[in-house]
C-alpha cells in the first residue's frame, strides 16, 4: 500500500522549534536545492540543521558530517535531499541512529524504505518540502 502523508504528523515536525534536523545531501553548493530549503527550516522554522554530505561540508555555520552515526546526540528528523535510489541507506541509518522521522523531499520516493522506518516507530513524509508545507500550517 504507498505511503500517504499525514498532515498531522507534517505540523507537529513543522511546529516543533528548536528540533534538529539532520540534512543528508546539504553541501556547500548554492546551485543545490538543499541550501535554501535548509535555511528555511533553520531561519524560519528555528530548526538546529545538521549538515550531512559525502565530503562533511560545515553548512550555515553548522557542523557537518559524512554519515549520520557521526552526529553526537539525538536527531529528530532525516531530512533526505537524495536521489530515490540511494534513499533506502539513508532511512536505514535513520533506524538504526534511533532517529524519530525521516522526510523524504520532494521526488525522493521510496515506498519499501517508507515502510521501513514506519514500521520501526519512525515519522515518515515524503514526496513533498517543508517549504511547500510550512504555508499550510500559518508558519
Amino acid at each position: 500500500m504507498p505511503h500517504i502523508n499525514d498532515p498531522a504528523v507534517i505540523e507537529a515536525l513543522l511546529k516543533n522549534r528548536g528540533s534538529r534536523w539532520a540534512v543528508v545531501g546539504l553541501s556547500n553548493n548554492p546551485l543545490r536545492t538543499a541550501v535554501g530549503v535548509s535555511r528555511y527550516i533553520q531561519d524560519h522554522l528555528g530548526m538546529e540543521i545538521i549538515p550531512v554530505s559525502l565530503k562533511g561540508d560545515d553548512v550555515h555555520g553548522n557542523k557537518g558530517y559524512r554519515r549520520l552515526d557521526e552526529i553526537p546526540g539525538s536527531i529528530d528528523v532525516v531530512d533526505c535531499f537524495v536521489n530515490s535510489s540511494r534513499v533506502g541507506d539513508i532511512v536505514d541509518q535513520a533506524i538504526a541512529v534511533g532517529a524519530k522521522a525521516v522526510w523524504l523531499q520532494l521526488g525522493v520516493i521510496d515506498e519499501a524504505a517508507a515502510q521501513r522506518a514506519a514500521n520501526a516507530g519512525l515519522d515518515v513524509v515524503m514526496d513533498t518540502c517543508p517549504v511547500i508545507e510550512a504555508p499550510r500550517f500559518g508558519l
